[in-house]
C-alpha cells in the first residue's frame, strides 16, 4: 500500500514500510521511514523494532520450508485460473487513452 497522499503517520514517528521510494516528509512530517522487504517489515511488526542481523536470519529460516508456496503467488500468469480470467479483461478505450498519454508524458 503506497501511502504517500492518503494517510500519514503520525509526526516525528519512526516506520517502517514496504513501499518502493522514501523523500523527506512523505508519509508525515519529520517522520523517520525504513524501506523494508516483506520479511524485515513483518519482523519488526513482531519485535516491535528493526531486528539485528542474527535475529532476521533466525527468523527468515522458517520461511524456508514453504517458500515454494508463499512466494508463488506472484506468478499470477503461472496460474490459470487468473490467465484465464485475465484473457476477459476488458479496459474501457478511454482509459486505455489516458494511461497512453499519462504514460507519454512521464516518459518524455
Amino acid at each position: 500500500l503506497c501511502m504517500g497522499n492518503q494517510a500519514r503517520v503520525a509526526d516525528k514517528a519512526t516506520v517502517v514500510s514496504t513501499s518502493t521510494r522514501n523523500f523527506p516528509n512523505r508519509l508525515g512530517q519529520g517522520a523517520n521511514v525504513y524501506l523494508a522487504s516483506a520479511e524485515l517489515a513483518a519482523i519488526a511488526a513482531i519485535l516491535g523494532r528493526l531486528p539485528s542481523t542474527d535475529e532476521y536470519v533466525e527468523m527468515v529460516k522458517s520461511l524456508a520450508a514453504t517458500s515454494e508456496t508463499t512466494y508463488s503467488y506472484l506468478n499470477f500468469d503461472k496460474y490459470e485460473h487468473f490467465a484465464s480470467k485475465a484473457k476477459n479483461v476488458t479496459i474501457e478505450a478511454e482509459v486505455t487513452e489516458a494511461a497512453r498519454k499519462s504514460h507519454a508524458a512521464f516518459v518524455a
